[in-house]
């Protein structure tokens, strides 16, 4: 497993690779001694893995002709069993394979969910529900990162006044795809307030605690009590977050059944969440930024592009408020606007105040200057007419 560098591909390698080992029927009371089995008998007939995944290919494509399965899934099987052969040393001729792999759609049509699609799903009766979704609307976390995420590695920003603006998550921490992203005010304040929730019925809240956690019981009373200790938590994992998000997306009405031959709900539960950080901040923040806050490998640019965590802070800031999800953002969101507009409107008002001053300053000096010519052709006259007085006077 040590080849596989994704935490989620860790995950779901047994279940495709389970799928090949059941079609060839392979036996063994787990997956490591199907391996094992699989390994000792492709060693000593390796025609015969050839042929099985041949074989295996063929019913996949059956399934995709009936509409079981997408075309794209196909390769989804394959790639753990080239995967197994290849750091085992098992030859096989993988081109003459893969040849036979119909190329499903590498993009998928689904969309990400509307802002009043989240706004509705904070309305789920369920603690969780709130720093879950505002936590991964405003980071564009996969839902993997939940398995790793202690309290210790959110870490706010805070201005002079010591208001949060944002915080800094550690994502996939210890692990070789280990990086940072950062999450809203509005966010880090959800999760922070899920923390003292906890802390105020016994739990020890510490930088070690997850930061997602099952419920516990909070009444004496048998009707509507919940189950779990408070001072006893146990992790929440992907699989649980994901299982809540769908809870609250049917409760809500966002979901309902699927009609007839639609295979997919319009949006998904979790990546839905990265979609729309993704397209949100497409209209803000620079491509490489988000890529890199993503998690994703910019490729070559990497070597050349390497922004300092305050730029990638800065940035990030620009597309907070398109982030944040709750009512008094939206108000606080206009309120910037119309102050906006105001100070425009105000800007003009003093330009064209200061233009008319001008003017009139102009008309003034003009005024001045016309009545000092007016005054000094009046003395010369003046002046004039009294040397002609003192001329007839000597006469």
């Amino acid at each position: 497993m040590y080849s596989i560098k994704s935490p989620q591909t860790k995950k779901r390698y047994p279940d495709r690779f389970r799928t090949f080992l059941d079609f060839a029927e392979i036996e063994g009371l787990g997956i490591e001694e199907r391996l094992i089995n699989l390994y000792n008998i492709a060693k000593e007939k390796p025609q015969w893995l050839q042929d099985s995944l041949l074989n295996f290919i063929i019913y996949q494509k059956e399934r995709v002709t009936k509409g079981d399965i997408a075309a794209s899934t196909i390769s989804n099987y394959y790639k753990p069993v080239k995967l197994f052969c290849d750091v085992n040393d098992i030859l096989i001729n993988w081109k003459f394979i893969s040849r036979g792999i119909p190329r499903g759609k590498h993009a998928s049509d689904d969309r990400a969910p509307t802002l009043e699609e989240i706004s509705q799903l904070l309305k789920y009766p369920d603690i969780r529900i709130k720093p879950i979704v505002l936590f991964m609307v405003s980071s564009g976390v996969r839902i993997g990162a939940w398995d790793y995420l202690k309290w210790k590695h959110i870490i706010p920003y805070e201005e002079e006044k010591q208001n949060v603006i944002a915080a800094k998550v550690i994502v996939y921490a210890g692990e070789p795809e280990q990086y940072y992203c950062f999450i809203t005010s509005e966010a880090y304040y959800a999760l922070k307030t899920w923390m003292q929730y906890r802390s105020s019925y016994g739990e020890k809240i510490s930088g070690e605690s997850w930061v997602m956690r099952n419920l516990w019981k909070t009444t004496n009373m048998r009707s509507g009590a919940r189950s779990g200790s408070a001072i006893h938590p146990l992790r929440l994992k992907n699989e649980a977050v994901r299982t809540l998000l769908c809870r609250g997306l049917l409760h809500e009405n966002i979901r309902t059944g699927l009609p007839e031959g639609q295979r997919h709900y319009e949006f998904k539960s979790a990546h839905g969440f990265r979609k729309f950080f993704k397209s949100t901040c497409e209209n803000i923040m620079g491509p490489a930024n988000i890529e890199i806050l993503m998690g994703h490998d910019i490729g070559l640019a990497k070597s050349y592009y390497k922004p300092t965590e305050k730029a990638l802070l800065d940035d990030y800031l620009k597309a907070a408020d398109f982030l944040t999800i709750g009512e008094e953002n939206k108000l606080r969101r206009e309120v910037k606007e119309l102050t906006k507009i105001r100070d425009e409107e105000y800007q003009i008002l003093r330009e064209k105040l200061s233009e008319k001053n001008q003017m009139i300053q102009e008309i003034e000096k003009q005024r001045q200057i016309d009545i000092a010519g007016i005054r000094e052709e009046m003395e010369n006259r003046f002046k004039q007419l009294f040397s002609k007085i003192n001329l007839v006077k000597l006469q």
